[in-house]
């Protein structure tokens, strides 16, 4: 085993044994497994209430019949319920004829395939300095990256299947649920079409999967924003980096109808997460992030590795294939039938899917309109939005320039009557116009030599498409939540921020507002100094308005824009 510090942190999660230098399944596992693959006829195994059996007599192979091992009290019922009362008997014969098979034989391979996973886990970049993208535990506060084939994350979900993954001390390591008991218990506990609906998207993936196997890769990324200062990365800023920046605001589209995951472009997508990756989506949920755990639900993989997320950390995951399609929203929640993912694939063979996980302060009621909940929130947005790689690239850039977070060097002016700083951000900002023509531009290139840094490959710059994040469960004030998102998303360097109402008739005049600010051409210091003064005054009483009538009283049409005197920010 080549990286066996990787293998030491996630080994007590996973239901393998480790004879060095190899993973096995127990002897017994084996013999349960090949008798499975063989078909019903052999196994015996044609319904829910026998496949629940075989489930337990797998565990209890695995030494996990303990106590404090023990499934949900209703998983048992919650599978023959499943299978033996709402599949019907073609669909039943297909799913214990062929795919549980398949299911058996891709879990015989899982040792070998993990084996060849970390033998070529590691990216190099240079002579002495190694990447580590081996399944692994991503640390709380530890920035790092694990890298999976779509065939790996098969297997250990078909482990999820079974409820083969130990679970006594996930708790501990602040790790979500990761057997699949969970989720079909509450099918029997309480009865709803959206649970029966959230089985359907997850056996329908096992199908496919089960009759051709994908093998492209996904990443599963921890970002961190330090709270210490660190020369290597950006740390997490203060109001005085919000107050004072001089970054412009980036451009703000508004669909009020449509759905994030079925956006055009190619994006960073937002999942309105719960601090623990995937939320509800193994138990009764069924909102956004659930929804999308459950048509892409390779994303259910990071949840074996990535324990809960602190206010300064994000999780962005690429490549994820989509498998289902959908309609309905929470009760209503309906699969609806398979769905052909048509995006295109990176060179490290991750398909062009980009989510981003941050987590929403939960009912944050009054205190969300005080400065440290705003910090808060426009600090984990940031996180989940800034590139991580450009952004240690740009650190040392504008580092040698004397530029410290926000705090600009106001005397040193050219003729324009901008700042060394604000011209070199403009350069900088640059980059995303010519990179999409594949061009790093001449002057820029040597402003990078002349600082010793070298010459990344820029891809063409990615913008963000996002919602109502923390609006509706949560309880966020949704005028708030937009503008935090389009400044994060700005200080990022996003050339676009994509923003989904969902018809909300609060951001009725989002698409207004934001046109006559980008009018006069307000910074994301401007912005933000306006917000802050603004929610100071709701958290004293002294306005009852929204963010967006207290700006703009009146809120301008488009063609008046230019006729309008600009408010001082």
């Amino acid at each position: 085993m080549e990286d066996r510090e990787d293998l030491k942190s996630i080994l007590p999660y996973l239901p393998l044994v480790l004879r060095s230098p190899s993973l096995f399944w127990p002897s017994q596992v084996v013999e349960s497994l090949k008798a499975l693959s063989e078909g019903p006829q052999h196994s015996r195994i044609d319904s829910g209430e026998v496949l629940f059996l075989a489930i337990s007599d797998l565990r209890q192979s695995l030494s996990l019949n303990f106590s404090t091992e023990r499934l949900a009290s209703s998983a048992a019922d919650g599978y023959a319920l499943f299978f033996d009362d709402l599949m019907s008997r073609s669909e039943s014969a297909k799913w214990f004829g062929e795919v549980i098979p398949s299911m058996a034989n891709l879990l015989l391979r899982f040792p070998l395939l993990l084996e060849t996973h970390y033998k070529n886990a590691d990216v190099i970049n240079g002579e002495n300095d190694r990447i580590k993208t081996g399944l692994r535990i991503l640390e709380s506060q530890q920035p790092g990256i694990v890298l999976l084939s779509q065939e790996l994350i098969g297997a250990l979900l078909a482990c999820s299947f079974f409820c083969l993954f130990p679970i006594t001390d996930r708790v501990a390591k602040h790790l979500p649920t990761i057997n699949f008991d969970h989720l079909f218990a509450s099918l029997h506990n309480d009865y709803s079409e959206k649970q029966e609906n959230k089985i359907k998207c997850i056996i329908h993936y096992f199908e496919r999967i089960c009759s051709f196997m994908p093998m492209g890769v996904l990443s599963f990324e921890r970002k961190v924003l330090p709270l210490e200062y660190s020369s290597f990365f950006v740390t997490y800023p203060k109001d005085d980096f919000w107050s004072k920046s001089i970054a412009s605001l980036c451009r703000l589209e508004v669909c009020g109808s449509g759905l994030i995951e079925d956006q055009p472009s190619e994006a960073l997508e937002v999942d309105f997460a719960n601090k623990y990756l995937g939320g509800g989506a193994l138990h009764r949920g069924c909102v956004q992030e659930e929804i999308r755990f459950m048509i892409n639900p390779e994303l259910i993989a990071g949840m074996l590795f990535i324990p809960s997320m602190a206010d300064n950390e994000a999780v962005e995951i690429v490549g994820t294939e989509r498998f289902s399609n959908y309609t309905g929203y929470a009760s209503s929640f309906r699969f609806v039938g398979d769905y052909v993912d048509k995006r295109d694939f990176d060179h490290m063979g991750r398909r062009k899917t980009r989510i981003t996980a941050i987590d929403a302060l939960c009912n944050p009621g009054k205190r969300q309109y005080g400065l440290k909940c705003l910090l808060r929130e426009i600090n984990k947005a940031f996180c989940g939005f800034f590139d991580p790689c450009k952004y240690q690239h740009y650190h040392r850039l504008l580092q040698d320039d004397g530029f410290c977070g926000a705090q600009v060097d106001q005397d040193v002016k050219d003729p324009s009557g901008m700042s060394d700083n604000q011209l070199l951000f403009q350069e900088i900002s640059s980059i995303s116009c010519e990179a999409k023509e594949g061009i790093l531009g001449d002057h820029l290139m040597r402003n990078l030599e002349k600082k010793g840094s070298q010459c990344l490959d820029h891809q063409k710059e990615i913008g963000i498409v996002t919602g109502n994040w923390g609006c509706g469960a949560f309880g966020g004030d949704p005028e708030l939540k937009a503008t935090i998102q389009w400044l994060a998303a700005s200080q990022a360097l996003r050339p676009f921020i994509t923003y989904y109402t969902f018809g909300l008739e609060a951001l009725q005049t989002v698409d207004q507002v934001s046109r006559w600010i980008l009018s006069h051409k307000w910074t994301v210091g401007d912005l933000w100094n306006m917000l802050v003064e603004y929610s100071s005054q709701r958290l004293t009483g002294e306005t009852n308005l929204g963010f967006f009538n207290w700006l703009l009283p009146s809120p301008p049409t488009f063609d008046a824009m230019i006729l309008d005197t600009p408010l001082t920010p």
